[in-house]
């Protein structure tokens, strides 16, 4: 059932005769704080029953025996689903028909590929049921051993990484670059795994009517997700619907359905009964992506006046043993500093291991805490404040490609946040700050960056009889808000009032709207709108100009503005008529138009499309037990159009949040005996809690970009973690002197360096 929320807001809030760019809280905000908000688990159909998928304990070999008999005489236990018994599908789930098209284990064989993935699946009338009956299964194994980390087989030139990107990129001379510097840093760094860790764990509710499937389940993508269930069972995509109203979150995972929801629709067939399967917090480290770990060397060379003269960034990242995705993690380096010479490079290693994914700022993340830590470094040996260094070498235009770029806010972001932080006066010898306590006291600073991307996304706007309007597409809100940007945008296409429009999304029978990842959801969908909105615009305006009882009869020329509801001419404001006298003289119960939004190909050719931001970080280390606070996080971000200043400083908080656990806090732990995960829960895979969070202050710059797409709207979510996680990374050299080079930042490591 697609969602309706009917927007009614004081019309006190259009303080410039717009709605985008107002501060506006959330429109679901009351479903979310009530319990009204019907996540897919919360999904309950008649006849539904549960299925709890069984792991395995052991990361490579073969599943030998399953207690099947014990598991089914428990009560209440329907079915086992096995690799003996299962439904067929249409397709090999192995198949890769295009870029997105993952390998998920469904079952196909008795083969273990990973520690987590699913072997079985049991069906029960309870949850209790299903799950003891899972417990009952009791396998055998025959155990190989497990390949893990990143020295754990020959590594290799991928053919791309990322999504097509090339495995190694070179601009300049950089070895002639290197020979001619006066000053060489050559460091390695290494971060580890990382999982996506949202509030609401994958889940589905699948029901079968015939060959129609009716599915519940968290999506940040519901046209990639219909074709590839498609694909899988041999039917239409047009006979699949999707619900997915709200997601407790993403982070890339839900980008593309997994293996664990598939397995909830072929329990759903085997059975022929609504199947519920949600997945425990554990099963999430394994079948639904991650962020893989990387070893990362990276050599600067400057002149005697602290220019840069060459940069060689490798890096070395794993995959899983029977897919690809390479995490792009030394591309951070192709557009930040105007180096002459620039040479980027990756190599992989297969490992037994689910196959990493998208997970937020994949690449940026992994890559910018790096290059970060590394320009620090190349600062220091210069003697040069690390900001100085940075304004000294920022690009003009985008080093590797020589595009200019589309806007160039940076020196704002840097000059703004500094002034805001008082950096003026950081001394740049480390240790030369103590507070009260007599604590060590660090700053450090970290430059962000995003690349501004768009995808293809749909929307259809319409005008009623009553005069008020409804946009529709299938657009997805993991939380960032928005249902509420996107209908900012809606009313504003349409020229209306906010609480005159109705928008309608997170159903698959609207709209396509695309991919809500790489922070290009609102460009995309927002562009979408836009053109809808006109293109209804248009309609009426046809209709109204050229009808000689009309008012604005023969303003064809002149043109037309359409708000509040209303057509007004451009040369003579007095002569208006509202839609609904339009549409009533006409006849019409409606007009309606679609509209798409994508990138500019022409646009992209010329220009390099970036966000860009700098943050300040303060940290404050105990100098006897090595315990590292962060005190304070002042960051400045130029992102385009701001749609809704609320939203985005959410958006950018949780940014910043998560560079700081980039540095401090999280990482995944490997049993190298056993390839588990020993952290597989959110008791010991540390992320920030409140008394983790410093006071953070987000300073959003005007930004003006004619070029990146009809609305200059440049994504969020992502570009916050760029600059944070360098920040504080610097921060902790500053207060110590001790430049950690293994993420996150231990306090051993820092004890050790100051006992030395």
């Amino acid at each position: 059932m697609t969602v309706e929320l009917s927007l009614t807001r004081d019309p006190a809030h259009i303080r410039h005769g717009s709605n985008i760019g107002q501060p506006m809280t959330r429109t679901d905000g009351v479903l979310k704080v009530t319990g009204k908000a019907r996540y897919a688990a919360d999904n309950h159909p008649p006849g539904m029953v549960y299925a709890v998928i069984a792991t395995s304990c052991i990361a490579r070999g073969r599943v030998t025996a399953l207690d099947v008999a014990a598991a089914k005489r428990h009560p209440g236990v329907i079915d086992v689903m096995t690799p003996a018994h299962k439904p067929e599908l249409a397709e090999d789930p192995d198949a890769k028909g295009n870029p997105f098209a993952f390998r998920m284990e469904l079952l196909q064989s008795d083969e273990v590929r990973y520690a987590n993935q699913a072997i079985a699946v049991v069906i029960a009338e309870t949850l209790e049921a299903a799950t003891e009956g899972a417990a009952l299964l009791s396998p055998r194994y025959q155990v190989e051993i497990a390949r893990v980390g990143l020295d754990a087989g020959e590594p290799y030139a991928p053919p791309v990484v990322g999504i097509g990107n090339p495995a190694e990129v070179r601009h300049g001379d950089v070895d002639a670059g290197m020979t001619a510097a006066a000053k060489l840093t050559d460091s390695t760094y290494e971060t580890p795994a990382q999982y996506h860790n949202a509030m609401e764990p994958h889940a589905i509710v699948a029901v079968w009517d015939g060959d129609r499937l009716f599915i519940d389940t968290p999506s940040q993508g519901m046209g990639f997700a219909q074709m590839r269930i498609a694909g899988l069972f041999g039917i239409p995509p047009a006979n699949i619907h999707i619900n997915s109203p709200f997601l407790g979150g993403g982070f890339g995972s839900k980008g593309l359905i997994s293996g664990p929801q598939v397995l909830g629709i072929m329990a759903a067939r085997l059975i022929g009964r609504p199947v519920k399967l949600v997945l425990r917090r554990s099963q999430m480290y394994g079948p639904v992506g991650h962020r893989p770990p990387t070893r990362q060397r990276i050599r600067i060379g400057t002149d005697d006046a602290g220019q840069l003269t060459a940069i060689n960034h490798e890096a070395r990242v794993t995959t899983s043993s029977f897919d690809d995705f390479y995490e792009p993690a030394a591309d951070a380096s192709h557009t930040l500093y105007a180096s002459p010479a620039i040479r980027t490079a990756h190599e992989a290693v297969r490992v037994d291991t689910g196959t990493p994914l998208f997970m937020r700022a994949p690449g940026e993340a992994t890559g910018s805490i790096v290059l970060e830590s590394a320009i620090d470094e190349a600062a220091f040996a210069c003697g040069i404040d690390p900001l100085e260094f940075r304004l000294k070498n920022y690009a003009e235009v985008e080093p590797t490609t020589g595009k200019p770029f589309s806007s160039k806010a940076l020196r704002q972001c840097y000059a703004r946040a500094a002034e805001r932080f008082g950096w003026a006066g950081r001394p740049l010898q480390p240790r030369q700050m103590r507070d009260e306590n007599g604590f060590l006291v660090g700053w450090g600073v970290g430059t962000a960056t995003f690349p501004a991307i768009m995808f293809q996304g749909n929307a259809r706007a319409v005008v009623r009889a009553d005069g008020r309007g409804v946009m529709e597409t299938g657009a997805h809100d993991m939380g960032q808000g928005a249902w509420t940007a996107l209908a900012q945008i809606s009313a504003d296409a349409l020229g209306l009032d906010f609480d005159q429009l109705t928008f309608r999304s997170g159903s698959s029978d609207l709209p396509d709207a695309g991919i809500a990842g790489g922070s290009g959801h609102t460009a995309t969908v927002g562009a979408a709108i836009h053109n809808a909105g006109a293109a209804v615009i248009a309609k009426l305006a046809e209709l109204a100009t050229s009808d000689e009882r009309s008012p604005l009869f023969g303003a064809g020329n002149a043109g037309v503005v359409a708000r509040a509801g209303r057509l007004h001419r451009r040369d003579d404001d007095a002569r208006s008529e509202g839609y609904a006298d339009i549409l009533a003289r006409a006849g019409l119960a409606e007009v309606e138009a679609s509209g798409s939004g994508a990138a500019d190909a022409a646009a992209q050719s010329q220009y390099a499309m970036h966000a860009h931001g700098a943050v300040f970080a303060e940290v404050k280390v105990d100098p006897e037990l090595g315990q590292i606070r962060a005190t304070r996080l002042v960051g400045a971000f130029a992102a385009g159009r701001i749609i809704n200043p609320l939203m985005v400083q959410s958006q950018l908080y949780g940014g910043m949040i998560w560079g700081l656990s980039f540095a401090l806090h999280e990482e995944a732990v490997m049993d190298h005996r056993s390839g588990r995960i020993l952290n597989a829960n959110l008791a010991e895979y540390h992320v920030p809690v409140n008394a983790d969070v410093p006071p953070m202050e987000v300073i959003t710059v005007d930004e003006h970009d004619p070029h990146v797409n009809p609305l200059g709207i440049k994504g969020v979510g992502e570009i916050g973690i760029t600059g944070s996680a360098g920040a504080v990374a610097n921060a902790v050299f500053h207060a110590t002197g001790i430049r950690v080079r293994n993420f996150p930042i231990k306090i051993e490591e820092i004890v050790m360096g100051l006992g030395g």
